[in-house]
């Protein structure tokens, strides 16, 4: 069984609504430092908290001279429940320092049963953070429904070189769904700015219709004016008990400008979808051009930022994919993927690589592929699709049950994932850059920087002391890199 928002929040559902998360999470800390730090499905360079569940990431944003990341979190176990905003901060997004919890659910105040995903900006050199927080709903207020709970739009401040310490306005910036529209949801609002507007769009969505962005406008952050939907989408026909499952809602929505073009990216269906098109700033709205899958795997509600540099930061949250019994016994569930560089191609595609700093973490290159292996599962491998007329296979892992088993069918425009379809949207050319970032538990596969698929693997075998990768096929230029852990007791404080 894999435990949800959803699924947690209606267990907990009723009188009891405002306290439910801490009751219900209330679980002993029963898994000790020593058992976390030798678990070797735990990654080792990619960024998570020490213990406990985490899920999507929240504000990530450069501030004086510092990246820092914020993230739902629980701090009481290692299932969903009881959200909380962690804090990281890392110089490069490579190194991490976790920091004090950032925000916290407030008694009796509008995020008491809650502080839910969100964004952050800099409005004359004030941090601020927008989130989404949930307290339980009077009769005819619920924007969720079947568990009575509200949504509302909730605003912070901090003015600390670290920004350690937040003030919350007592009230939400936004209260409520504007009046007459049933929404399917309200919450994780994204900003921007033009000029001297803000602009704000909120994850919603209609029943029986489809997914939206609800679009806002301030001059000061604090009083909004709804405008209408940034753009919409269409519900799949089915009937859930969540409309996330049906189209009907869209989650963690990102709008922003890259390139000539403008990219929205929301999360519905339990994958991420992202568009990239034309944005009228006198109609305001959004007219997609293209649209694609952005990771057909382990991947949901990213988040961007940008760098010191301006160019524009990924980040996403791969969740455990194992049962929920296994990740809460474990003591931790969740981790955040490699940051990627975001770029628009020619064609209109939207294009990612992981960013470039990584390399820094490299250790002593291979390059024959007769003789590729590597210790601890973590690894970065790159290679050269050539000629991307000819299938290729990479197994990395045991013979009779590796941990990976790549294979590029290029007859079906599709790749074999563990005996999983992968379906490529668009076919690789000549050249096309393959890379592989094994950690742990988790990888992470880039193909011609345009499509990606993120997927677990449980089954790694402590007394196997070197992995070996086996490659075949249309590939050259074939590197293996080590790569070398950001921390020495894989708890990446």
């Amino acid at each position: 069984m894999r435990l949800n928002r959803r699924s947690f929040l209606a267990s907990c559902a009723g009188a009891a609504a405002a306290t439910f998360a801490r009751r219900a999470c209330a679980f002993p800390q029963s898994v000790s430092s020593q058992t976390l730090a030798d678990d070797i499905l735990r990654p080792q360079y990619h960024l998570l908290p020490a213990r406990n569940w985490m899920n999507d990431p929240n504000g990530p944003i450069y501030w004086r001279g510092q990246y820092h990341v914020f993230f739902q979190y629980n701090p009481n176990a290692a299932v969903w429940g009881d959200m909380h905003w962690a804090h990281a901060v890392s110089p490069d997004m490579v190194r991490w320092r976790h920091l004090p919890i950032a925000l916290a659910p407030t008694p009796g105040g509008p995020d008491q049963s809650g502080c839910f995903s969100g964004s952050a900006v800099i409005d004359h050199r004030i941090a601020t953070v927008f989130y989404t927080g949930v307290e339980p709903a009077p009769p005819g207020q619920a924007t969720l429904r079947d568990v009575k709970l509200r949504e509302s739009q909730c605003l912070a401040t901090s003015q600390d070189q670290t920004l350690r310490t937040w003030q919350k306005l007592d009230k939400p910036v936004i209260a409520a769904p504007p009046p007459g529209l049933e929404v399917t949801g309200f919450r994780d609002p994204c900003l921007w700015r033009d000029g001297d507007v803000w602009y704000l769009g909120l994850g919603s969505g209609f029943f029986k219709q489809g997914g939206a962005v609800l679009l806002y406008r301030s001059s000061d952050l604090r009083k909004w004016e709804y405008l209408h939907p940034l753009c919409s989408g269409a519900w799949n026909g089915k009937t859930t008990k969540d409309p996330v499952d049906s189209g009907e809602m869209w989650e963690c929505p990102d709008f922003f400008l890259l390139g000539d073009k403008h990219v929205l990216l929301y999360s519905t269906e339990r994958k991420v979808y992202w568009e990239v098109g034309d944005y009228d700033q006198k109609a305001l709205t959004f007219r997609s051009q293209k649209r694609g899958l952005l990771d057909s795997g382990a991947y949901y509600a990213p988040k961007s930022m940008l760098d010191r540099d301006g160019n524009r930061i990924l980040w996403g949250w791969v969740p455990e994919t194992r049962p929920v019994e296994e990740y809460k016994a474990a003591g931790w569930a969740g981790l955040m993927a490699l940051p990627r560089v975001l770029t628009v191609s020619d064609s209109g595609d939207l294009e990612m690589r992981v960013i470039p700093a990584l390399q820094a973490l490299r250790g002593k290159p291979q390059t024959n592929v007769d003789d590729l292996s590597f210790a601890n599962f973590n690894m970065e491998l790159s290679a050269s699709i050539q000629p991307a007329s000819k299938p290729f296979a990479i197994r990395i892992g045991p013979e009779a049950k590796p941990y990976l088993d790549l294979r590029y069918e290029p007859a079906q425009q599709a790749m074999r994932v563990n005996e999983q379809s992968w379906p490529l949207a668009a076919p690789l050319a000549d050249s096309s850059p393959l890379n592989i970032f094994m950690d742990g538990s988790v990888i992470e596969i880039f193909a011609g920087n345009r499509q990606a698929h993120t997927l677990r693997v449980y089954s790694l075998d402590r007394k196997s002391p070197n992995t070996a990768v086996r490659v075949s096929g249309a590939l050259a230029s074939v590197s293996l890199w080590p790569i070398e852990p950001i921390s020495n007791d894989r708890l990446t404080t």
